[in-house]
């Protein structure tokens, strides 16, 4: 979609959607990826050796020949006094979330010139890619008078304005990188009309047995005894829970693992509880279905894993 793996920035800010950033790093840049976006300066010092460039969202600009800095605010550029910081402008196409009105943009170019800043990027986010109405033609066609305001300043930065989304939902693209999120870990929440694009989620997440024992019909298990055993039954514990960021949700509609197996009773801080006397289960393989269960979307089941969970590449 994008022409090139050259043209691709893997989004891989909040511990890459909770895949594990320096992992998902490594992955992406044996593959060829040489761009990237993280949150901050913190996460971007974990992995800056992985990639050619990588694009800071939130953070103090610093001087830093493989580092580039959003800055949406004209106030936060003023405060910007080091020649050699790579800035990106953030520009408000609609979203009205972070980013300079662009009726601001030529000030902000005025600045950039009388300080002798480097311009490095301008780019926008789109607040409905994903979405069946027009909001997503009418930002694209704002960035573009984005763009020739730029140019006509006589400023030549990269430009980018492509997520996922838009990346999947268009027949072409002509920016010098897509800024690719959730697609790069198998998800697309693009309405089913836009098609199939056989993306497949690279996570599993996995719990392992810590106890075994057999309940007898009556007895309750968990707190608040949610669940009360219908006939005897063995049940295990296993090692995951919402401290582990699995959600707790209500025990009267328990999850269903990717085993087909219910969880019994509460989710607890570190433990669930299953029928099962297996080693290891599967929790789930597509964090779709979880977020269909808890009304919410992919993103925050993929965020919310601990880091502290051990990743395994294989």
């Amino acid at each position: 979609k994008s022409g090139s793996k050259d043209k691709i920035a893997a989004v891989i800010k909040d511990n890459a959607y909770g895949h594990g950033i320096e992992i998902i790093s490594k992955i992406v840049s044996e593959y060829g990826v040489k761009e990237a976006v993280v949150i901050n300066l913190e996460e971007a010092l974990k992995i800056k050796s992985y990639f050619k460039n990588t694009l800071i969202l939130n953070d103090t600009p610093i001087a830093n020949s493989s580092l580039s800095f959003a800055v949406g605010d004209i106030k936060k550029l003023l405060q910007v006094t080091n020649q050699d910081v790579k800035i990106e402008l953030k520009i408000d196409s609609g979203m009205h979330r972070n980013g300079i009105d662009i009726k601001e943009l030529p000030l902000a170019l005025d600045i950039i010139r009388k300080k002798g800043l480097r311009l490095f990027g301008v780019f926008t986010h789109f607040k409905g890619a994903d979405e069946l109405d027009t909001t997503f033609a009418w930002q694209k066609s704002r960035f573009e008078e984005v763009k020739k305001i730029v140019i006509n300043k006589g400023f030549s930065p990269r430009f980018h304005s492509y997520n996922s989304a838009a990346l999947l939902r268009s027949k072409s693209f002509s920016e010098d990188i897509a800024r690719t999120g959730i697609a790069l870990y198998g998800y697309s929440e693009l309405p089913s009309i836009f098609g199939d694009f056989n993306l497949k989620p690279v996570l599993s997440l996995m719990a392992n047995r810590v106890s075994t024992r057999v309940l007898k019909k009556g007895q309750k298990v968990g707190y608040g005894g949610e669940f009360k055993a219908p006939k005897d039954m063995v049940v295990s514990t296993y090692d995951i829970g919402y401290g582990d960021g699995l959600f707790r949700g209500d025990a009267k509609n328990p999850l269903i693992i990717e085993e087909k197996l219910p969880i019994l009773g509460r989710v607890s801080m570190d433990f669930i509880t299953l029928e099962s006397q297996k080693e290891e289960v599967c929790i789930f393989k597509d964090a779709k279905k979880v977020a269909a269960h808890f009304n919410t979307i992919s993103y925050e089941i993929l965020t919310s894993l601990n880091p502290t969970i051990k990743r395994v590449v294989i």
